[in-house]
């Protein structure tokens, strides 16, 4: 029976060779081991550029209420009862009413939002400029998915007593009150009025950075809005579907027509947003370039493989007569092919763990780069990516697949050769 170092000495000259073997062929084991680590590379870039999207997607999803719907005032295209066309639909306290009456079926509750923009806050020697104050109920923060991080939201109390309370993003929060300070209970300037600080709101920079909530009797009768609204804002009792949720809005605008005097059919007199449809929308978006980005990165996979096969391929090729001198003096055919599939293994193995890491890198580096950076969309602004990064099951599995690729890309050309007589290999 063969002992331990019977067989460790002849695994340990094995490796010696293939050391050997590649340390006097530098240029094709930098070729084979680039198109290994690049590939490797690519995969892991695209897997957590997708992520970053993703995740930025997920997360503005995740700051509304899917059952929700919201109501815009819009302009006519059609003529009708005598009126041209081009009418600004100015929405009121009518509508309110009509919703939460003729659609309590579908309707949880229906509240109006008011908005005031343009304003300037300050505090000190702080002045924050195109602030938007928007009148609010407290359902507004069921709706709207507000959180709140010191503090309270909106109440009751301050619709009936009309307080002069606001609540303030934190990073204005933090801009009018430095220094560690408690924005509650405060005092802020706005437009010249002083209003008390109720509660704080968290944004994470893709929200409406500068919306700040009142009570909505208090916006309504400082800056003296009357009964009209700006939006109307409706939590429904479940989400709706496709078709459900177009019976209803078509049913919806037949209703307001009558109130507002415009054609039924005019599709432009209201602007309705329902954000089931957007989180559908999304979903399926995000799915697409899930899949999209797997493919791409399968794709890069295909091509690394098949790099490091043509370069196994011709460096085969190129030791046929070391191999039929191999096979003449006695060598076995297994012997060569494990030889040869260790060179592979070897090689794959380093560049494949170095693409790993640069992949990785590369990542956290996007991470700390385009992760901190906001798109300023003019109403808002938005994270460009959100944790651009990728699990180590996914790196792991890309390398093993990568590798046991490598592997065989040397072990198939490897069987060819010696399968040729000594003789013929000697002559080729």
């Amino acid at each position: 029976m063969r002992s331990w170092k019977d067989i460790q000495w002849p695994m340990a000259d094995t490796m010696g060779e293939v050391l050997h073997n590649i340390g006097m062929n530098k240029l094709r084991t930098a070729a084979t081991g680039f198109a290994m680590a690049s590939g490797l590379f690519l995969v892991i870039v695209l897997q957590g550029a997708g992520n970053g999207v993703i995740h930025t997607f997920e997360r503005n999803a995740g700051d509304f209420s899917f059952n929700a719907i919201h109501v815009f005032g819009g302009s006519t295209t059609m003529p009708y009862h005598g009126m041209k066309e081009g009418r600004h639909i100015q929405l009121d306290e009518r509508d309110v009413d009509m919703a939460r009456r003729h659609f309590s079926a579908q309707v949880e509750s229906a509240v109006p939002v008011l908005e005031h923009s343009g304003l300037v806050a300050s505090r000190g020697d702080c002045h924050l400029s195109n602030v938007k104050v928007s009148g609010v109920w407290p359902q507004f923060a069921q709706i709207e998915a507000v959180r709140i991080v010191e503090g309270r939201f909106i109440n009751p109390i301050d619709l009936e007593q009309h307080r002069k309370v606001i609540v303030l993003p934190d990073k204005q929060a933090d801009m009018l009150f430095p220094q560690g300070e408690h924005a509650v209970g405060g005092i802020v300037d706005i437009g010249g009025i002083p209003w008390r600080v109720c509660g704080v709101s968290k944004t994470n920079g893709d929200q409406w950075d500068t919306e700040f909530y009142a009570p909505y009797s208090t916006v309504s009768a400082i800056y003296g809005k009357g009964n009209r609204i700006d939006r109307l804002s409706m939590v429904m009792r479940r989400v709706l579907n496709g078709n459900e949720s177009q019976a209803f809005r078509d049913e919806y605008t037949r209703a307001t027509s009558q109130i507002h005097d415009f054609s039924p059919q005019d599709l432009s007199a209201l602007w309705i947003w329902n954000q089931a449809e957007d989180s559908r929308a999304m979903n399926q978006a995000m799915g697409i370039l899930h899949t999209a980005f797997w493919v791409l990165g399968l794709l890069t996979m295909v091509s690394g493989v098949v790099g490091v096969s043509n370069i196994m391929l011709i460096s085969v090729k190129e030791r046929t007569r070391e191999f039929g001198i191999r096979r003449a003096i006695g060598a076995r055919p297994w012997s060569i092919v494990r030889m040869v599939m260790l060179e592979s293994l070897v090689i794959t193995l380093a560049f494949g763990y170095a693409g790993m890491v640069l992949g990785v890198v590369f990542c956290q580096y996007m991470d700390s780069v385009a992760g901190n950076q906001t798109l300023d969309v003019g109403v808002m602004q938005a994270k460009m990516f959100i944790d651009p990064t990728v699990d180590l099951s996914t790196c792991l599995t890309a390398t093993l697949i990568m590798v046991v690729c490598g592997t065989l890309a040397g072990f198939f050309p490897a069987r060819k050769a010696v399968r040729m007589k000594p003789v013929d290999a000697l002559r080729s």
